[in-house]
């Protein structure tokens, strides 16, 4: 799967489930909790440059906990996590204006990684967009120099569609993936 953008909501939701069983056996990615909330935190803190005040982080569990997501290891520790919102707004795609699901945050802990859980959270966040929030596209920032995070994004069928200069604190620019659901 290159591009994706041809592959529906489930199929790469039901692609994400297989790859995790092979790729993670024993980890699991399930909705996040309210408990939750403190240790997205420290995995926002240590995995990422952009931090959020905790009440944005409750805020987006209170109005979108639907597509808030956690992976956990087989220990049950919570290793990695996705936080999206729902916003009305200009479509990227063929609409005037979309609902549309924006990835707000996802990060897994550096000694998690490899094993599919950046697009297992990412497969589990679109089919909750889609489904329970009834979003018509999806979009997501990302670094211009991310690139591992951009060619997952494109493995799911995210697509740039913009460059935001100067987006983040330190000057950096980011590119803007969007993609249609399903």
């Amino acid at each position: 799967m290159s591009t994706g953008t041809s592959y529906s909501v489930d199929e790469v939701f039901n692609l994400a489930v297989k790859r995790l069983a092979m790729e993670a056996p024993g980890y699991r990615v399930r909705n996040a909790t309210s408990d939750d909330i403190a240790r997205v935190i420290e995995i926002n803190m240590v995995s990422l440059p952009e931090h959020y005040p905790r009440s944005f982080f409750e805020e987006l569990y209170e109005e979108y906990g639907k597509a808030f997501y956690v992976a956990e290891a087989p220990n049950g520790e919570v290793v990695g996590y996705i936080m999206t919102r729902v916003e009305w707004k200009p479509g990227f795609f063929h609409r005037f204006i979309a609902r549309s699901g924006h990835v707000v945050s996802i990060a897994v802990l550096r000694e998690h990684r490899g094993r599919s859980l950046g697009y297992a959270l990412m497969a589990y966040a679109m089919k909750s967009m889609y489904y329970d929030y009834k979003c018509n596209e999806t979009y997501l920032e990302v670094r211009v120099s991310n690139n591992p995070a951009i060619s997952l994004y494109e493995k799911l069928g995210y697509r740039k569609v913009k460059v935001e200069k100067n987006y983040y604190l330190d000057g950096e620019d980011a590119y803007v993936m969007a993609r249609e659901l399903p």
